[in-house]
This record gives C-alpha cells, sequence and structure tokens, in this order.
C-alpha cells in the first residue's frame, strides 16, 4: 500500500497551482412541504428575513434554498427552492451516498499485472499486461512498488510485448468538455489512471531561456514523462493550447507568460500511455527491461503476478470531499453504476442512473445530473430537492461522518473559534455559481439540513471559456455568497433552534 501523504501531497500542491449500512428505501416520513409563514415576512427573535439578507448579498441571479427539520420531514422554510440550479460539487455528496450504497465501504479498486503468457525460470514468454480497474487515486509511488512486486516474483524478462489496459471504464477525453484545455481539474477518464491523470509542468528561467521539464512527480520520485510534451511559443494568447498528437500529448505556452519560473499541473489526455511510461521507468530500475506499451482493448486474460489495491471506499471518499476532486467522483460513480446495470457505461448514462436512484432512494424528485462531479454546469437540482436527499440519508448515517466543518466567520472574515453552531456541509464553486449544503446542530441541540443554490446564468454566458483566470467579478460574487450562505444558516438557528 502506498502512503496516504502521497495523495495529499497531489491534491494540495495542485490547489496551489491552480490559485456502513446501505440505503435500503424512501424515507418513510413525508418530505412535503407544510404551511408556513411567507418568505420575507419572518422577523421573530430579532433575526432578518431570509428576502432582506438576499437583497443585502447584491447577487444577480437566482437563490434557492431550504432548511428540513430531519426528525419530522418538515420543510422549516424555503425559497425558490424547486427552481433547478447547477448543484457545483455539491452534487459529491450525492455521489458518496451512491457509491457507499452500492459498492459497500469496504470497496477498494484494484490494478493488476497479468501475465498472458507462461512464466519460466523468470522468463515471461507472452505480453505483460498493466490492467487499470478504475483506481482514481493511483500514483506514481504506487506503480514503483508494483515494480518491486514484479520483481519479489523472479520475473526478469519479458518476451512479449508490453500492454496497458483501460477497459473497465468507457474512455473519455476530458469530464466536461466545455472547460478550457488546460484546466488539470478536468482531466481524461479511464480504467488507468494516474496521478489523477495530471502531469507535472515546471519551467525557470536560464540564460535569457527557459527549462521546462515535464514528470510525473510524487513526494518520493520523478519520472520525466514523453507521452506528455510541451513547448514555448511566441505569442500573446492563448496562455496554453493543445493538440492531440496521436500517440502523445502536444501542448504549446506562451513565453510571455512564464516570467521568471513556475509550475502547474496539466491534465492528461493518454491515461493508459502515460500509466505505462511510467511503470517501464520503475521496471527498468528494477532490471525489467519493457518495451514501449502498447494500448489494447480487449479485456486482459492470464495470471496475476502483482496487485495493487485502492484504500477502502470511506477514506477515499472522504478525502474526495475535503478536496473536491472530480475525478474520484467520476470513477466511483461509474463503478456504482457498473455494479447496478451489470455492465460499463458511459458518464452520461451513469449520471441518468444516479438520478434514478436517488429518486426511488432518497425520495428525490427531480434530479437532472450530467455528471458526479458537478462539473458541468448543465447538472440541475434544486434546493429543495437537495435538502430532501439529505433528510432521507438521515437513518444511515453514512454522509455525516465524511463531511468537513463548514468554517463561520466573524463581521471582519476571521475564523470564528469555538462556535456553539456546528455545520457540516458539502460546498460547491463554479464561476459565478456557489452552494452549500449539509447539516446544522444549533446551540439548542436541534438538528436541521439545508441546501442553499445561488447562481448568475446572465453573469456565466459572459465568461470566455478559453481564460485562464477568474472572469471579473467571480471572487467578489464568490464572496459575497457565502456570506449570504452563513447569514441564512444563523437566521435558522435562531428561528429553529
Amino acid at each position: 500500500m502506498m502512503r496516504p501523504v502521497s495523495r495529499r501531497f497531489f491534491l494540495t500542491t495542485s490547489l496551489a497551482a491552480l490559485a456502513g449500512p446501505a440505503l435500503a428505501a424512501p424515507p418513510a416520513t413525508s418530505l412535503r412541504p407544510v404551511a408556513r409563514p411567507a418568505r420575507g415576512t419572518i422577523a421573530a427573535h430579532g433575526a432578518p428575513s431570509a428576502e432582506a439578507l438576499i437583497a443585502k448579498a447584491n447577487l444577480s441571479g437566482r437563490v434557492g434554498y431550504a432548511v428540513v427539520d430531519p426528525a419530522t420531514g418538515q420543510v422549516l422554510e424555503e425559497g425558490d427552492g424547486t427552481t433547478a440550479l447547477p448543484p457545483a460539487s455539491v452534487s459529491k455528496a450525492l455521489t458518496t451516498l451512491y457509491a457507499l450504497d452500492t459498492l459497500g465501504p469496504a470497496h477498494r479498486f484494484e490494478t493488476r499485472l497479468i501475465a498472458a503468457g507462461p512464466v519460466e525460470n523468470g522468463i515471461l514468454r507472452g505480453d505483460l499486461v498493466l490492467a487499470g480497474g478504475g483506481d482514481p487515486t493511483l500514483d506514481t509511488n504506487a506503480l514503483a512498488g508494483l515494480a518491486a512486486a514484479l520483481k519479489a516474483t523472479g520475473l526478469r524478462e519479458v518476451h512479449g510485448g508490453f500492454r496497458v489496459w483501460g477497459g473497465a471504464v468507457p474512455f473519455h477525453r476530458a469530464i466536461d468538455e466545455d472547460q478550457p484545455d488546460h484546466a488539470g481539474y478536468n482531466p481524461a477518464l479511464s480504467g488507468l489512471n494516474l496521478n489523477y491523470n495530471r502531469v507535472h509542468f515546471e519551467w525557470k528561467r536560464q540564460d535569457g531561456s527557459y527549462a521546462i521539464t515535464m514528470d510525473a512527480r510524487s513526494d518520493r520520485y520523478r519520472p520525466d514523462v514523453t507521452v506528455a510534451r510541451i513547448r514555448i511559443a511566441d505569442r500573446g494568447a492563448p496562455v496554453y493550447a493543445y493538440a492531440d498528437g496521436g500517440a502523445r500529448d502536444d501542448w504549446s505556452v506562451a513565453r510571455g507568460a512564464l516570467g521568471n519560473g513556475g509550475a502547474r499541473w496539466l491534465p492528461v489526455r493518454k491515461p493508459e500511455l502515460y500509466a505505462g511510461e511510467v511503470f517501464a521507468t520503475f521496471a527498468r530500475s528494477q532490471g525489467i527491461v519493457l518495451g514501449q506499451a502498447e494500448t489494447m482493448t480487449a479485456a486482459p486474460s492470464g495470471s496475476v503476478l502483482a496487485s495493487h489495491f485502492s484504500d477502502p471506499l470511506v477514506p477515499l471518499l472522504r478525502e474526495m470531499l475535503r478536496y473536491s476532486t472530480n475525478i474520484t467522483a467520476e470513477m466511483v460513480g461509474l463503478a456504482a453504476s457498473a455494479r447496478r446495470l451489470g455492465h460499463t457505461v458511459t458518464l452520461a448514462r451513469s449520471a441518468e442512473a444516479m438520478n434514478g436512484w436517488a429518486e426511488a432512494t432518497l425520495g428525490m424528485q427531480a434530479a437532472q445530473l450530467r455528471d458526479h462531479s458537478g462539473l458541468s454546469d448543465r447538472s440541475r437540482l434544486s434546493a429543495a430537492d437537495m435538502a430532501r436527499g439529505l433528510a432521507g440519508a438521515r437513518r444511515a448515517e453514512m454522509l455525516r461522518p465524511l463531511l468537513r466543518e463548514f468554517t463561520l466567520r466573524d463581521a471582519r472574515g476571521n475564523p470564528l473559534r469555538n462556535s456553539a453552531l456546528k455545520v457540516l456541509a458539502k460546498t460547491g464553486t463554479l464561476y459565478f455559481v456557489s452552494t452549500l449544503a449539509g447539516y446544522v446542530t444549533t446551540p439548542g441541540g436541534k438538528e436541521l439540513v439545508f441546501a442553499i443554490f445561488t447562481a448568475s446564468d446572465t453573469l456565466r454566458s459572459r465568461i470566455n471559456p478559453a481564460q485562464d483566470d477568474s472572469p471579473p467579478g467571480a471572487r467578489g460574487w464568490n464572496s459575497r455568497a457565502k456570506t449570504l450562505q452563513q447569514a441564512l444558516i444563523e437566521r435558522w438557528s435562531t428561528l429553529h433552534g
């Protein structure tokens, strides 16, 4: 097993570079709204009205919210609660429940080395296959461990070819084709993934020129790769440009954007070849020389020489929710759909399967998700449906322990320490989309379930999809949306706590 610090290394450096039991049935308690005061008229106990808070936030677009008493199913308050809006990464909370309910908390992903032929006196007379099992967290350290395990079997030579197989998951060039090509959070999907399907690009100015590297680094290794390459172009824009080079990813970067030096993770579009090249490097260090990796489409057969298993699903999902890793959400969602349907399916079909599961299991009435990560802004959920779903999951208590505590802040933006109001929630952010959903424990011990969705289609329509930086106004809009989220939570705690 690889050390957990490795995945934290990839996740945290990426952020810096980019600036139990199954659910068996729908909730037994009705979650239909009951009569309540009209929106904007409640001002009890000194709590401002929701309408006043929304007006103060000065957000263009729509604000949908709902708060539910999970003990009774009563909708305590909602506004535009049935309006379908992009959920962004809040949808990862549903993906978490979907995966746990379908795969079980002990599920692990397996990556195998398969001998497609007999092994005699340390010689494999046939092909060696690196076969992915859909592990979204496979990293460079794990491939180094697989190479060492292969050496420990006594294998010295491979007289056949070296093959890579990613067919356990249908290939997708990107999670969302509408995102910029260079966005590291939007990599390819395959049954064989490495380093969240990202390659590390670093540059340093030297004697008026630049020294550049492309590698598959971890906290322990930095193997160079050639399946992804980059050149410096004398242009102003775009900063990054991608071309499909057949057997490699061809990138170019604008010279004027480089400065004196820096680094970032770029997405990989040839994941099987990427993993194959890195594994071959480590095999060579163990004295096993392999040919250039070649992809195969048919599922491999033969004897398993060595395997690497991912962490169990629960810690894997906890890390996904903490760092909001898109590829992990997509891979666990695809694995769950394959288990339910009995065969592998495309991302779109898998999202449909999860929508159906949400209706049948959580009582959600109108989920229209296009993926499992929330990256696509074509996905739609309503705040009332989201709150209904989280309230319906209360009996299983599968999600709450995996969520991070939401940081409450004072008027100056400083974290509130030792607040008696506790919020466990999943955030979601796209440009001009900010969402939050989860569980509240009030100072009086009352449990509440809530969802808040804010989105401006008008402002999103002005975004240049090829841009590298946050569009004008996005940072301030997001800050005001988060202030509104806390204000609404505090209001509900005062009124219903």
